[in-house]
């Protein structure tokens, strides 16, 4: 949820550390950086925008994926697009986890709607930035474990590495580290491979 120029003189944290808020509340703030709730608790970017080496990595790869995924059924979405979470119901104020992940792919036609997206994408890719390791590793795994994301990959940019989870029998199993040189295979997108030499060209 990113701030307009009509909105610019609103209130910017309409928030509080300890509250709980749900979509509904989401959909009433105007903010400068980029908002996500997990679980109920607000995350704000680390910055305001993230770094040159992050959009390069993030590009690259969501344009293979694109390029690979033509006349297919599944579809590539960037970040900003809200994935929302649902556990229960699907109302507005009863999803309390709405996430931006850099970029996710959703094989599910019925899953889009105008809003973005409602329910667990097959695959999501984080990019980590500096600031945001936490959020990514710890709940972000979380949420995307219990919702039912297939498969999780997490790009350190500057330490060149990709780790791969998994979802298996409910809980994610990690990869070994795959690094410059290395050829990485989806698991949920049959056929699509990742060479990391085309990556991570810096």
């Amino acid at each position: 949820m990113m701030k307009t120029e009509e909105t610019e003189n609103k209130v910017s944290e309409p928030f509080t550390e300890y509250g709980k808020y749900s979509y509904a509340d989401y959909l009433t703030w105007q903010m400068d950086e980029m908002v996500e709730i997990i679980k109920g608790k607000v995350f704000k970017s680390a910055a305001a925008a993230p770094r040159r080496i992050h959009q390069k990595v993030s590009l690259i790869i969501s344009n293979k994926i694109f390029n690979f995924l033509e006349n297919k059924s599944c579809e590539v979405y960037t970040a900003p697009f809200d994935v929302r979470l649902p556990i229960k119901s699907k109302k507005n104020e009863d999803i309390f986890t709405v996430v931006q992940p850099d970029i996710c792919v959703v094989c599910d036609q019925s899953k889009l709607d105008e809003a973005g997206c409602i329910g667990a994408p097959d695959l999501i890719i984080e990019i980590l930035s500096p600031g945001s390791n936490r959020k990514e590793l710890k709940y972000k795994y979380d949420v995307y474990e219990e919702s039912g994301v297939k498969e999780y990959w997490v790009i350190h940019p500057n330490e060149q590495t990709l780790l791969v989870y998994t979802l298996t029998n409910g809980k994610y199993l990690a990869s070994r580290f795959y690094t410059p040189g290395d050829i990485v295979p989806s698991v949920c997108i049959e056929g699509f491979i990742l060479k990391l030499d085309d990556v991570f060209t810096d």
